[in-house]
């Protein structure tokens, strides 16, 4: 069902603060990762907490919520990002020196991941998969690098890019957070 701005009222499910997504003894981002003792284990829990955040961001809503664009004339959506940040996985292991061809952008639609990101359950299906895989396949790059500070062969160092990746994740959070309100009006961290 399709509702007009008008129609969406802000919620949450939390019972402790109203403006965070779940309490905090239910949130997945909170434990569950390794103990953070070094800067590998610092960067990885950041880069782990971005990703269930944009999982949660998105959880509960059927193809069309997925697929509804934030405001004209964006092609932004929760779908979109999905798409996006599997691209964007891929393109992190480019960057590192990996041959990892593009997904889903081409030379005649550099916006692919947004504008093929359609209101169709097998597209949704599929975004998951793929983002999925392309998570799983950084992660097992980078448990494989010895050292953050290794070279790139653009002259950066890893550490740098993960940063960079980490930084694409929290952006991207944030227009989550806009646009599942957007949808159904549920609001929180």
């Amino acid at each position: 069902m399709q509702t007009s701005d008008t129609d969406v009222r802000r919620w949450t499910t939390s019972t402790v603060h109203t403006d965070m997504w779940a309490d905090p003894d239910d949130d997945p981002r909170e434990g569950g990762g390794a103990p953070v003792t070094d800067e590998r284990g610092a960067l990885l829990d950041a880069l782990r907490h971005f990703r269930l955040t944009l999982r949660m961001k998105c959880e509960g809503l059927d193809a069309g919520q997925l697929a509804r664009r934030s405001v004209p004339p964006s092609t932004m959506s929760l779908l979109g990002l999905i798409r996006h940040m599997a691209e964007d996985e891929r393109h992190f292991r480019r960057l590192a020196g990996e041959d990892a061809p593009r997904i889903y952008r081409t030379p005649d639609d550099r916006e692919a991941e947004w504008t093929g990101a359609v209101a169709d359950p097998a597209v949704v299906e599929e975004a998951w998969a793929r983002w999925r895989e392309e998570a799983g396949l950084t992660d097992r790059f980078l448990a494989a690098a010895p050292d953050l500070g290794a070279p790139l062969p653009d002259g950066g160092q890893l550490r740098e890019l993960l940063t960079m990746q980490i930084t694409e994740y929290a952006r991207h959070c944030g227009h989550a957070d806009l646009l599942r309100e957007r949808v159904d009006g549920r609001v929180g961290q």
